[in-house]
């Protein structure tokens, strides 16, 4: 007989609009959780300020990636046609003022590698693939794409008490407040 252990993930509140669900991701900010998240069956507005979050860093790596991809482009090209096999086309010249004619290949890989960049960066700061969440094993969580609006606030966070964190919910009109556990 095997028994599977549970952990808590934390505590899943529901809120009765988009208007209270925005006030209390503000005071849940004020409180200086980190760890948590809101759900909406629709964007709103503002939430993202109301929560506190800063500006991705993704366009940094995207940046970064197409400029790897436009040096990668440039080594290649610059080595092969005129370092290690100069090709004398028309009678131009086989020197660093060839470069023009490497133009669309630093192009097509500065695309490529910053393509490649914004996948992988995206998938790795949203800590996919996971197979599945915690959430998903909540009784009400599956209203978030209908009509509910939810705040997560999860037990890793520094400022999680099970106590205290229920308490804070309970206080900014969150209702059917829910331990979430994950299995081990």
């Amino acid at each position: 007989m095997s028994t599977t252990r549970k952990r808590v993930y934390g505590y899943l509140a529901e809120f009765q609009s988009a208007s209270a669900l925005y006030k209390a991701a503000e005071k849940v900010r004020d409180a200086g959780f980190k760890k948590w998240d809101c759900y909406s069956p629709y964007p709103i507005h503002g939430l993202d300020g109301a929560m506190g979050m800063k500006r991705s860093i993704l366009p940094w790596f995207v940046f970064f990636g197409g400029m790897t991809g436009t040096a990668t482009a440039f080594a290649l090209a610059y080595s092969t046609q005129v370092v290690i096999y100069p090709t004398i086309v028309q009678a131009k010249p086989v020197n660093i003022f060839s470069v023009p004619a490497f133009f669309p290949v630093m192009f097509e890989l500065t695309i490529l590698f910053s393509g490649f960049t914004v996948l992988f960066g995206l998938l790795a700061l949203i800590q996919l693939p996971r197979l599945n969440h915690p959430l998903f094993a909540s009784k009400q969580f599956h209203r978030a794409t209908d009509d509910g609006f939810f705040i997560a606030i999860e037990a890793r966070d520094v400022k999680f008490s099970p106590n205290k964190t229920k308490e804070l919910l309970a206080e900014i009109g969150g209702a059917n407040i829910e331990l979430v556990e994950e299995e081990d």
